[in-house]
């Protein structure tokens, strides 16, 4: 039995989660061409009948510029040192930088594999890509270098293929049918936030929260949600909720597109906005509210 858990690290916008999404089958890390979109560690969960991976999805390494900026950088380092595998992600569109240079720095005393994933290579011809090889493989021992397409699901087969052949020999950490270490209302609440920021671009800074208030399911066995949307100003409730409705309805539709193909059933969903204009106030409403497990 193999298993053991990976850790997916990089700068901001190289694809980790969609990665994650498209090996697990699943959204269970939203998606976002905003830095820092990905705020917590989430684990997604890739079974085979003799094979466990626990993919561990880390908010992009960057210089920080503030408390959150530090805080984000800190928990991808610190997954770094608690997995069996690293792989870290660049963008093959983009040339090599800074960033990435800073990040094979921090992999130079790293004791475990460290697999290198080319992501977008959908973007380059042959000779670039085969250009981009060269240029990695001379900055560090990577034992593998894989070239994908996380977005067009392209190479991601050996990505699993190669993964089984560094997993220890251990047991299983969670059930067969697991797909993330996360609440059901987590992932749904992070859709919306994944919509919220689609439509939304620049005007709604990362402080905004998303979660589920309230679930139940219809006399159809079909789900009923109430969602809310956390902000710190009136100016972002009016931003979101829009001229007469249309951005939040825009949002809604999009979230509950989603959250169907998530659940494999129809939802209902209700949202709506509420300003908490302290931090501390914020973090209190949030902590003490009532989380249900998801049924």
């Amino acid at each position: 039995m193999k298993s053991g858990f990976v850790s997916l690290i990089g700068r901001p916008n190289v694809g980790k989660s969609t990665l994650l999404n498209s090996i697990v089958g699943k959204k269970v890390a939203i998606t976002s061409d905003k830095p820092q979109t990905t705020r917590n560690i989430i684990q997604g969960i890739y079974n085979e009948e003799d094979t466990q991976i626990v993919f561990v999805d880390t908010p992009g390494i960057h210089k920080p510029n503030h408390k959150l900026g530090k805080y984000l950088n800190k928990q991808a380092y610190y997954s770094i040192d608690d997995v069996d595998i690293v792989l870290m992600l660049v963008d093959a569109s983009q040339p090599l930088g800074p960033g990435d240079k800073f990040i094979i720095e921090r992999l130079q005393n790293v004791d475990k594999p460290v697999i290198l994933i080319i992501n977008k290579i959908d973007k380059l011809t042959r000779d670039e890509l085969m250009e981009k090889i060269v240029e990695y493989k001379d900055l560090y021992d990577f034992k593998e270098i894989i070239p994908v397409s996380a977005l067009k699901k392209k190479n991601v087969n050996e990505v699993v293929k190669v993964l089984k052949e560094y997993l220890p020999d251990s047991v299983k950490f969670y059930g067969d049918h697991d797909i993330t270490n996360k609440s059901m209302e987590f992932l749904l609440g992070e859709i919306i936030r994944e919509k919220v920021f689609e439509l939304t671009e620049e005007e709604v800074p990362h402080s905004l929260t998303c979660y589920i208030e309230h679930v139940e399911k219809n006399k159809n066995n079909n789900y009923v949600l109430n969602g809310v949307i956390v902000v710190d100003r009136d100016s972002l409730k009016s931003i979101i909720i829009g001229k007469q409705g249309r951005m939040i309805k825009e949002i809604g539709m999009r979230a509950r597109k989603d959250m169907e193909e998530l659940l494999g059933r129809k939802v209902y969903l209700e949202l709506y906005v509420k300003v908490i204009k302290k931090w501390r106030d914020r973090e209190k409403y949030l902590s003490e509210f009532g989380f249900n497990e998801f049924e």
